[in-house]
């Protein structure tokens, strides 16, 4: 290797070696500095204050997109938070600035400096809105499914994305995300159906937010929604994931300023992405939910063989029948779970 290939191939490799540390620098900074209540970094005007709101009650009778403090989301996202916004603002607001700084990191890995430096990523990160989550929703919902819940729970149409299924004729996959959609619908219909029908009745009467407010793409969704369902049955059908970032992007209701900080979930998909956390968990077998759960059968075992080691010693050092008889069961027992895990295993493959 010639000299200045290696200078080259060095300094690449001490970007490496800083890029990680100086991104988790910076965001412990912007996270710290909200939960010590500095200005402007704990402004009320911020989207994730709409989130921390939902504490109070949800009220869709004024809500709108682009005003101040107006929460839009259905109530189950809202419920799904709850625990979070129990907490006051500026701990909420600087655990929230956390959750996106680590999942930006897990998208793009060592350029997560770079990437949140991009105006749109920026201000996507410093209002607190979800476009990170739902970049990594569209990465893990290709091998869980039921992660396409966020989008469709939170934006609504981007769950046009699950067409990508529907053209590849991966029906389970179609299936375990509407399920898991449904059944969080349900249960958080159960806690608060008051709110579901006024969610419903916003989405009526929802028009484009005024130009004065923010910055947004002034094409109406029904011009959009075709050129996206073309591109995701495309993509689909040419095994073309990219595609999938763009189409939720361009499927928003409104697409605003910051709506292109979707499209980080882009680079995983693709082969140079294959390094970045999220492609290499993308591409990984143990991906796999029957991989994953396998090894947690094998584990399961593992611990209870030494568990019936433990019996058998016990067993060993007394004379009492009783405890022999149980020992005698419980080794039953472990062979049938054992045979039945072989079975299923063997099933998965």
């Amino acid at each position: 290797m010639s000299r200045p290939a290696a200078t080259a191939t060095d300094r690449l490799q001490r970007l490496r070696w800083v890029a990680v540390p100086a991104f988790a620098l910076v965001a412990a900074i912007f996270v710290g500095a909200r939960i010590a209540g500095v200005y402007p970094w704990v402004d009320r005007t911020f989207d994730m204050f709409a989130y921390w709101s939902t504490r109070a009650g949800l009220d869709y009778s004024t809500a709108v997109p682009g005003n101040t403090g107006a929460y839009i989301y259905s109530p189950a996202f809202a419920h799904l938070v709850a625990p979070l916004v129990a907490l006051p603002w500026p701990v909420f607001a600087g655990i929230w600035t956390g959750i996106l700084a680590v999942t930006l990191w897990w998208l793009t890995g060592r350029w997560a400096l770079v990437v949140a430096l991009a105006p749109t990523v920026a201000l996507s990160a410093g209002i607190g809105q979800v476009d990170v989550l739902m970049a990594a929703a569209g990465v893990v919902g290709l091998r869980w499914p039921a992660a396409w819940a966020l989008p469709i729970l939170t934006k609504v149409t981007p769950g046009i994305g699950l067409l990508w299924f529907a053209a590849r004729r991966e029906w389970r996959s179609l299936g375990i995300a509407l399920a898991a959609t449904a059944a969080i619908v349900f249960v958080s219909a159960l806690i608060d159906p008051a709110a579901w029908r006024g969610w419903l009745a916003m989405l009526l009467r929802l028009q484009f937010p005024n130009s004065e407010v923010l910055t947004y793409l002034p094409v109406p969704l029904a011009i959009r929604l075709p050129l996206v369902v073309a591109l995701v049955v495309w993509g689909a059908r040419t095994d073309r994931a990219w595609v999938l970032p763009i189409a939720a992007m361009l499927a928003l209701p409104t697409v605003w300023l910051n709506s292109p900080t979707i499209l980080i979930g882009i680079p995983a998909v693709v082969a140079a992405g294959a390094r970045t956390p999220a492609g290499a968990w993308l591409r990984s077998p143990e991906s796999e939910p029957a991989v994953v759960r396998r090894r947690l059968a094998a584990r399961l075992i593992a611990a209870s063989a030494a568990l019936d080691a433990q019996v058998e010693a016990a067993v060993r050092a007394t004379r009492w029948s009783g405890l022999r008889l149980l020992a005698a069961v419980r080794r039953r027992l472990l062979l049938i779970d054992r045979r039945w895990n072989r079975r299923a295993s063997s099933v998965e493959r």
